[in-house]
């Protein structure tokens, strides 16, 4: 096999049996080729590793693409907000998709982008797969994950927060104001945030010397209605929690509904700690006793980390995770004797 500095457009289209500017169609995102003949040259771009050519002529365009899985909580907006300011600070645009899946950007999201010409890509919450992976080093696309939901390959740029030590911490601080049942409600089983967040709780309860119990730990997503419904869950126990640790601030919302629908009164009966530190947060009533996340600051770093790949700063291309803080404010208070 030729080196990968070797690998060219006319090599690719040689093993596909294809013609050249079939080849280079595929590359920037052209329609007019079939879907299979497509794959089957994808295919064999990633398997050479080939990178697209770059003009010297060819300077930054002034636009980063944000894509999301979802778009509509608070938690993306500050995440569009950081991104947006320091796009602007470099001169540049922002152009946000939203998925409406996890499954990782598709096809035709690709094909698009690829025809306008982009300066980067930041992916926010979504999972990559291998092949999307190589579709965009074909291109010659620079790309960063923001808050992976899997683990990300150890060449991929991706940007996170201390979502082990932001549990650790939540559970850590029930457990000195005299708590001992805690409840827990994460995002889905098979997130990495999530995990982490619960491995955290886990870690905080067994050094206290505190038994794991099954029954108080629960998995939703992280909005108001799952934290609605895992709340009440929670509390129709037989020996219901007295604190319950939310993965979300959205979800810690959601468990003050299902509090107060019990006639319970947070902190009084029931503390309650969320995650992200949300703006509303602090005006929440009782204000919410939570992890903060450095959402704004996570896609500001993810936005200089693309455009500085996109210069040509392979140093970038690594694993980032910023740090948690527990902001304490009138959610939590020690239990009932």
């Amino acid at each position: 096999m030729p080196a990968k500095s070797r690998v060219t457009i006319a090599l690719i289209a040689e093993e596909a049996g294809v013609s050249v500017p079939t080849v280079s169609k595929v590359i920037n995102g052209r329609p007019e080729v079939a879907p299979g003949t497509r794959q089957r040259v994808e295919r064999l771009l990633h398997k050479h590793g080939y990178q697209r050519r770059v003009s010297q002529s060819d300077g930054p365009v002034g636009l980063i693409d944000l894509v999301f899985t979802e778009i509509e909580s608070p938690w993306a907006m500050e995440i569009v907000r950081g991104a947006e300011a320091t796009a602007r600070e470099a001169g540049a645009s922002t152009v946000i998709s939203v998925l409406h899946t996890h499954a990782g950007p598709g096809r035709d999201w690709l094909e698009r982008i690829a025809t306008r010409r982009t300066d980067g890509v930041v992916i926010v919450a979504s999972r990559l797969s291998a092949g999307l992976q190589g579709r965009l080093n074909a291109r010659s696309m620079p790309f960063v994950v923001v808050d992976p939901e899997g683990e990300p390959a150890p060449h991929v740029a991706s940007v996170g927060a201390t979502n082990w030590n932001g549990g650790l911490a939540a559970t850590r601080h029930l457990l000195e104001l005299g708590h001992r049942r805690i409840g827990v409600i994460g995002g889905p089983a098979d997130m990495l945030c999530s995990r982490a967040r619960i491995d955290g709780y886990r870690a905080a309860l067994e050094t206290a010397g505190v038994p794991v119990a099954a029954e108080l730990i629960r998995h939703g997503d992280f909005l108001v209605d799952s934290g609605h419904d895992h709340g009440h869950g929670l509390l129709a126990l037989a020996d219901p929690p007295t604190a319950i640790f939310a993965g979300s601030d959205l979800q810690a919302f959601g468990v003050f509904e299902a509090a107060r629908r019990r006639g319970l009164r947070v902190p009084e009966d029931l503390s309650v700690v969320g995650f992200d530190d949300l703006p509303l947060a602090r005006s929440a009533w009782p204000p919410l006793t939570t992890v903060r996340q450095p959402l704004r600051d996570m896609a500001a770093l993810a936005t200089r980390m693309v455009l500085a790949i996109g210069r040509g700063d392979r140093s970038q291309a690594r694993r980032v995770e910023l740090a948690t803080e527990l902001v304490v404010r009138e959610s939590t208070a020690p239990p009932r004797p």
